[in-house]
Formats: structure tokens, sequence, C-alpha cells
């Protein structure tokens, strides 16, 4: 969108009937859409150009229909604001909206990992209608980001890798694929060093829970990029990363695949595996109503920690006592 010099802006006054409410929120969104921000109370702001100035003609002569009163004046400067704070509003609001947006695809991207690392719980032609739909949000907010936020240039970027993933993926077979494993003796892997991932989350959390309690109570971990799996001897035990001798098989997650491979027949493990799946998984296969609870907990340790050592250790204590609690 061509703006004018951002010396000149448009402000917007409104008033509306309180009855019905409808009303007010219908113009509310329209400001909101058009990437209006609020200056002072009723008063909202954008950057002077024509398409601008016409959207203001239309809000005004719409309130008026609705018993309302409103107008707009095209101004060079707030008296009250510098032009750097003024435009600190707008990006204010669009990086708070690339927030929402980088949420929405941390879900999205936790799916192509999936299938990445073996997995194939996911349908890509699913993954790829999803992405678009993202896509066409993130582009939504880009016709608003006035001042060019960088935020916005940060979440291009994760979408356009995004998008080369997907693509290059076949699409699976729909039908639901049993993986076949090796049965493994907990005698055989004792006071190993486990490596996976950099920046654990949730299966990575759970399986190193799994490993300690019930495989191998001396274990030690260590974090690696995904690049150096192939330079690792081979007394060490990889888990949850791509090409890892435990690691998602068919629509099992990790936890799955070591609880499966070492006979772990306890009922409070099945049940956490639930958790875990449709947490890291992301297909719904199991719809257990705690995930969302223990994915908070989770999610607020990932971000408070400040090393994979220490986020890993307090993510094994919520396990540990989410065991407790189903015992």
């Amino acid at each position: 969108m061509s703006l004018a010099p951002h010396n000149k802006w448009l402000l917007i006054f409104y008033t509306v009937p309180s009855h019905p409410v409808s009303n007010r929120m219908k113009i509310w969104r329209k400001l909101a859409r058009s990437g209006a921000v609020q200056l002072k109370g009723a008063v909202y702001i954008l950057p002077h150009n024509v398409e601008h100035y016409e959207l203001c003609e239309w809000l005004v002569s719409e309130v008026a229909s609705m018993g309302g009163d409103g107008t707009f004046v095209k101004v060079p400067e707030v008296e009250t604001m510098t032009d750097s704070e003024v435009i600190a509003l707008f990006n204010g609001q669009r990086e708070n909206d690339y927030r929402n947006m980088g949420k929405k695809l941390e879900e999205l991207e936790r799916k192509i990992s999936n299938i990445r690392k073996g997995g194939r719980g996911q349908n890509v032609k699913k993954l790829s209608e999803q992405l678009n739909k993202d896509k066409k949000e993130f582009e939504d907010i880009r016709k608003v980001d006035f001042f060019a936020s960088k935020h916005g240039e940060l979440l291009q970027k994760r979408i356009k890798t995004m998008e080369d993933e997907v693509k290059g993926m076949s699409t699976p077979p729909i039908k639901e694929q049993t993986a076949v494993l090796t049965p493994k003796r907990s005698a055989e892997y004792q006071g190993k060093t486990w490596v996976t991932r950099k920046k654990p989350f949730v299966d990575r959390m759970a399986s190193a829970w799994l490993i300690r309690r019930f495989i191998d109570p001396g274990a030690k971990f260590r974090f690696i990029e995904e690049k150096e799996l192939g330079s690792l001897d081979k007394q060490f035990s990889t888990f949850d990363i791509r090409g890892a001798e435990f690691t998602h098989q068919g629509d099992l997650c990790t936890f799955e695949v070591l609880a499966k491979s070492f006979g772990i027949k306890d009922k409070a493990i099945k049940r956490i595996a639930e958790i875990v799946h449709d947490l890291d998984i992301k297909d719904e296969k199991y719809n257990n109503p705690e995930t969302s609870g223990v994915e908070e907990i989770l999610t607020g340790i990932r971000k408070t920690e400040n090393t994979d050592e220490t986020t890993l250790e307090k993510g094994m204590a919520v396990f540990d006592m989410l065991y407790a609690s189903k015992t």
C-alpha cells in the first residue's frame, strides 16, 4: 500500500449509541481490519493515503446511519507525540498480531517436525492446507503493517521455511501404519549418556523421564544439533531426533516407541502416553482433556529456564508428579 509521508495522519472520532452493542463492534472491527490503532479514548489514527481517506468517509457515513456521530481530520502532526511515538503505536499493534500468529505456527511446525522424524500420523495435504490458511492470515497482517515491523520479516522467513519443507514431502498413506519395533532389554542400556535435540519440549521431556524412571536410572543427557548425530560414537544412545535409535515410528511418538520397545506395561504410563501423543503428534487421536494443562506448564518451564539441562530436569519433574497422580 502506498503511503504519503508519515507526517500526515488521519484522526477518526466517533460515538455510537450503546445499544445495540453489535453496532459498536461492527465499527471497531472495521477499524481493526484497516490497521487503525487507538490513540486516545474513542479516537483512532491511520496514516494518510487515498484508501484510508475513503474508508474514513464511509465510516463516518455508517456511524451516522446508526444514530451516532463521527468525523475525521487530516493533520500534519499530533501535538503531544512525535512521529516516532505514533509509529511505535502501529508497530506495537502489528508485533502483537505477529506474536499471536507465531504461536499458531508453532503447532504446525511441530507437526512438520513429526513427519521429518519419520512419523506418519499427519496428512501432508492437510498440513499444506493449514499452512496456506496461516499464510493468508499473515498476508492480511502484512497489508496493515504500514511501517514494516521487524517481527513481520522474521515470521515471513519461518513461513518460507515451512513451505519448503512441506513441498519436499510426499503425502503419506492415510491408512494408519503399524510400527514394527525390536524388543529391547533395559539391562543393556545402563549408565549411558542419552543424546537428543536441543530445546527439549513435551516428547523429549517425557521420554527422558521414562528413560531414567524405567530404563536407565543412571542416565545422563546431552543435547546436540540434528546435523551432529552422524559424528556420535556408538556408546551413546539417541532419542527423539531423526535417525536416532529411538524416535517416531509410524504414528507413534518417541515416548510410545520407548515404552513399547522396552515392554513397559504400566497402566499409568499408558495414560501418560496418550497425553504425550496428543501434544506431540497433534492428530487428536485420544482427545485427552489433560493435554492443554500439561502443555501450559511445560511451556512455562521452557520460557523461564535458561539452559536445556534445567529445562529437561524441571520437565521430568512434572512427569514424575503426573505419574504419581495416576498410580
